[in-house]
């Protein structure tokens, strides 16, 4: 037989496009269109239906950027198509390849009942199934002319990502608004031959299933008459009949299917219109349920929940029912789908605190399931946290984007840094946006790193980024692909059941350990430094505020202010969104979170200090108090608690050099700083050892340029390293202090159009170089580093993470560690040789990169620590992190682990000094091992009273300890981060009358409940 198999693939294509498709709907009438665009921000519902129209016709312009504009639709079904099912197509002039991406709408009826959303991938909305003809049809859309972003040549710099820059130019051009018959058996014609055609380009040529697919469809295709497609469907659609019963092979791979919209909280859209995105979606999937039996949709994110709970209460009543039903999934137990890498210890428990926490109390809904398909990169600290929530199960789609290295499994045991192992899965499919497309199936089948010992995978299906989820087409599609031969057999399943099956059929499956690291989208690290200090700032109020109010509630009543707190931290959270905090989102979002973070700054100074005042007594006594909130005591002030007269100390000098500089000195430390402003030598007295690397200097600034080849806000690729210019001209460089207390000098550097001015200072009593930068940042498409070369051989380094720190080395032997040559940290990196150490801390950045040389004078090590600025890319945001900035660092020489955990903390929690009259304010708990920290203070979410303290193993190390509390105890109970009790602490709390003894193992951590037994004092 000749091989014509191109001649009837061709074929189908045009038959489809051409004859069959257009045939779904046969008949149509148009409907009459009018409008009323609102002059602001959205307007409530009842407004929006009550505004006075103006008539409007396809093929007219409407839609400002970020506008709404409110579309009404009427017209009179025909008395000739009574009995058959029709439709309004309503095309607000979408383009079809960009579901999520630009204008969409939600319908209402007349009486403000929401219908569904309107996207390119769903324009329909039923009318009447069978029509009684004379029907008359008023539909209302609150249609959003959301502007185009990411378009077809992406990355381009563009205004349009801020309303205040946007303009006024309409965006769209209306398009079909007609009534139509709606020809079922056609669209069924049209399923058929989609997924046999899709599947026919994917089995092999000399494979006899092929074949008999190809002729079943080519003589489906004889069987149509293309003057007649509605009346010969029925004919073409048995001719398939025969290839759409062959069953699967028994060895099919399996794919769950789970209904799904990826809906970024914001992205290439500000929160409101988010906030909108998900009523559109959610009114679509409660619909497509309704009729659709098997279909099964889960959405992550509670935070999206409570926003159409507040505002599109009608919808939110749809949902809770389908959850009721089992029909409509609340998955991942977290506020939003985070970020990883960047949140602090507290806030990343704090994400699965308030996820747990309303989806228990909405739907009775306990998840298991951490859902994280689009998160850029996950901390080693995260399957402790995971398991200290309650859950036992990771998804996530997008390590399958790293650019080198392809990652060895998709199911696995996840081990973290304490050695907490977490049952993880990612998609084969690679996509959290499935559309059942035969291409995406076959994929995943032959993707699946694990074949032989497992053969289950999950697809989440639905279009998503901007919303919109699954298609009526894509549940047909996986109708056909329930059990079909030569594909992988397909089910909808909730995620629970498909981890249940995947973990039962695979009970020893491979293990990796540490962070699972993204190789991409490495800048996010550092790109938007305002919305990153905004978020470590409010990580730092959050904990002083709980620690304070929770102590000032137990020692003097003052009311402990519960709601405020909890509205604090799921604000703060949803800035953890992983478009928000990374710094990828347009300029509308930025700005506003650089808004709400002062005003949460502004709110939370407000609780400390009514806390403080409170806890210091009658500021008419004039006594300065001293507040250290850190979790190690400072100068003779005890971690968590204040004292009246905090040990001082003397001894700092400033010395000029001949040749220019000076010499900063504190009986310490002995620093010399050149001409140049450079730190060129850091001596450890006590050692005697020199920190800084022979010949090199310190301090250094290193601008590089930065123009990534895509996600310019993402991304910053490795050939930016091959240009760098050294900063090492000054414009002045000046003694500051000079006293016994403080020895500090200040530099002033000029470049491009920027300035930066550093001090440098030594203070009395400590064993640091503080190092305060500000920079006047005005460059374009570069990249700003701060450079330590340090004289220390080492092949790896600590950097600090969520409850402790993960190693990563400092060589790059294999392509898994050239890939890692930009990374994250918390608040301190640190590097050793046996004896000696330096710790690099930092109170808000988390980019950085650590290299290695050998010298050639002396054959020594030098390992260089930069620290990751500024960036300034032009898409999303075309000013992105211009203006001023500032920063703080230090360099400890001399430090050990425990060193660098300690300054750390005390870099970003600085004392606070209030007048009052009491001597000092006893600490609530206190711990007399270093390498026990506590992380957390505050009083039980449930209003008992009771005091939660968060407690873990900061050194990496095995730690026995005492919690000692100023308060007889009641009793004291280990508990999950829901703060219920819980037996899965794996070390030893043991409570008695006034502490708990604990023995916890590296990186443990454990949340004690503790109940006293009578007012603290």
């Amino acid at each position: 037989m000749h091989d014509d198999r191109t001649l009837v693939e061709s074929r189908l294509k045009r038959v489809l496009d051409e004859r069959i498709r257009p045939a779904v709907h046969p008949a149509s009438v148009p409907l009459e269109v009018s409008v009323w665009t609102a002059p602001g921000e959205p307007v409530p519902v009842a407004e929006g239906l009550a505004a006075p129209r103006t008539p409007i016709a396809a093929g007219d312009a409407w839609g400002a950027p970020w506008g709404t504009s409110w579309i009404t639709v009427t017209g009179t079904v025909p008395a000739e198509w009574a009995g058959r099912t029709v439709e309004a197509l309503l095309d607000l002039g979408f383009d079809a390849n960009m579901p999520g991406f630009q204008c969409e709408g939600l319908v209402y009826r007349p009486d403000g009942t929401p219908v569904k959303g309107l996207n390119p991938q769903n324009q329909w909305v039923r009318i009447a199934a069978p029509a009684a003809g004379g029907e008359r049809v008023e539909l209302h859309v609150e249609a959003a002319s959301n502007p185009v972003i990411l378009d077809y040549h992406p990355f381009l710099p563009t205004e349009l990502g801020d309303r205040e820059t946007a303009g006024s130019e309409l965006q769209y051009k209306l398009a079909r608004m007609d009534l139509a018959v709606f020809d079922e058996t056609v669209w069924e014609l049209v399923m058929d031959l989609e997924v046999l055609g899709e599947l026919m380009a994917e089995l092999p040529v000399e494979g006899a299933r092929r074949w008999e697919v190809l002729r079943a469809v080519e003589r489906a295709l004889d069987t149509v008459d293309l003057q007649d497609v509605n009346g010969t469907a029925a004919a073409a659609r048995a001719q398939l009949a025969g290839v759409l019963a062959s069953p699967a092979a028994p060895s099919a791979h399996r794919i769950s299917a789970v209904g799904h919209a990826h809906i970024d909280s914001a992205w290439l859209w500000p929160l409101r219109e988010t906030v909108r995105k998900v009523a559109r979606t959610t009114a679509n999937m409660t619909a497509l349920l309704e009729d659709e039996p098997d279909f099964v949709y889960t959405m992550s994110q509670a935070q999206q929940y409570a926003w159409i709970k507040e505002h599109r209460p009608e919808v939110y009543a749809r949902v809770k029912k389908a959850v009721a039903d089992g029909r409509f999934v609340p998955a991942g137990g977290m506020w939003v789908e985070s970020d990883t890498n960047m949140p602090s210890s507290e806030a990343m428990a704090r994400q699965f605190v308030h996820g747990k926490r309303f989806f228990l109390e909405e739907f009775g809904v306990e998840n298991q399931e951490a859902w994280l398909p689009d998160t850029f990169g996950f901390t080693g600290g995260l399957p402790q946290i995971i398991r200290n929530a309650g859950s036992k199960w990771l998804l996530t789609q997008k390590i399958s984007w790293s650019q080198v290295n392809r990652f060895p499994h998709h199911t696995f045991l996840w081990e973290g840094i304490d050695g907490t192992r977490i049952f993880t899965h990612f998609p084969p499919v690679d996509t959290y946006n499935c559309s059942m497309k035969g291409s995406e199936i076959a994929h995943a089948a032959r993707n699946f790193k694990d074949k032989g010992v497992a053969r289950h995978s999950i697809a989440p299906t639905g279009w998503g980024d901007g919303g919109g989820g699954t298609t009526r087409e894509m549940v047909a599609k996986a109708a056909r692909l329930r059990d079909l031969e030569g594909s992988a057999t397909v089910r909808w399943e909730r995620p629970a059941d498909f981890f249940a099956k995947a973990q039962a059929e695979y009970p020893q499956p491979p293990v990796w350990v540490g962070e699972l690291y993204l190789e991409l989208h490495r800048a996010t690290l550092t790109s938007q430094a305002r919305t990153k200090q905004g978020n470590r700032r409010s990580e730092n109020l959050l904990r002083e505020a709980e620690l304070w109010c929770a102590t000032a509630a137990l020692r003097t009543g003052l009311p402990y202010p519960y709601e405020e707190l909890d509205r604090i931290w799921k604000t703060v959270l949803l800035h953890q969104f992983h478009d928000i905090l990374p710094g990828s989102s347009i300029a509308w979002v930025h700005r506003e979170a650089e808004a709400t973070y002062a005003g949460l700054a502004a709110e939370l100074e407000r609780l400390i200090g009514r806390a403080q005042q409170a806890l210091a007594g009658d500021a008419a006594g004039g006594r300065a108090l001293v507040f250290n909130a850190a979790p190690h005591a400072r100068a003779g002030v005890p971690a968590g608690g204040a004292a009246a007269a905090p040990d001082g100390g003397s001894g700092c000098s400033v010395t000029a050099r001949a040749e220019g500089g000076f010499v900063l000195a504190n009986g310490l430390l002995s620093v010399t700083v050149d001409g140049d402003g450079l730190v060129v030598s850091a001596v450890d007295l006590a050692t005697g050892r020199e920190t800084v690397a022979p010949g090199a200097r310190a301090n250094l600034l290193q601008l590089h340029p930065d123009f990534p080849n895509m996600w310019d806000a993402w991304d910053v690729d490795q050939f930016y390293r091959n240009t760098v210019t050294d900063l090492t001209a000054a414009d002045s460089v000046a003694v500051v202090a000079d006293t016994p207390d403080a020895a500090a000098v200040r530099v002033t550097r000029s470049f491009g159009a920027s300035t930066a001015v550093q001090t440098l200072a030594l203070h009395a009593g400590e064993r640091r170089l503080d190092i305060d930068t500000e920079v006047d940042w005005h460059e374009t498409e570069k990249f700003l580093k701060a450079a330590f070369p340090l004289d220390v051989h080492t092949e790896r380094y600590a950097a600090e993470t969520q409850f402790g720190h993960l190693y990563r080395p400092t060589h790059t032997n294999t392509s898994w560690e050239a890939a890692k040559f930009e990374a994250c940290n918390h608040r301190f990196v640190h590097l050793d040789e046996p004896g000696w150490g330096v710790a690099l801390v930092t109170a808000s950045t988390y980019g950085h990169d650590v290299t290695r040389t050998v010298r050639d004078g002396d054959g020594g090590t030098t390992t260089t620590v930069r620290f990751s600025l500024l960036r300034a890319p032009r898409f999303p945001d075309p000013r992105t992190d211009q203006g001023l900035h500032r920063f703080r660092h230090a360099l400890v020489p001399g430090a050990g682990i425990a060193d660098a955990v300690r300054e750390g903390y005390l870099i970003s929690l600085p004392e606070r000094t209030v007048t009052g009259s009491v001597d000092a304010v006893r600490p609530l708990v206190e711990l007399d091992a270093d390498a026990l920290v506590v992380s957390a203070v505050k009083l039980a979410d449930d209003g008992s009273g009771d005091l939660v303290v968060r407690v873990y193993e900061a050194h990496g190390g095995r730690a026995r300890g005492r919690l000692g509390t100023s308060f007889p105890l009641a009793g004291a109970v280990p508990c999950d981060l829901l703060e219920r009790p819980w037996d899965g602490t794996r070390g030893e709390v043991t409570a008695d009358g006034d502490g708990v003894t604990l023995a916890l193992r590296p990186f443990e951590l454990v949340t004690l409940r503790l109940t006293p037994a009578s007012p603290a004092s």
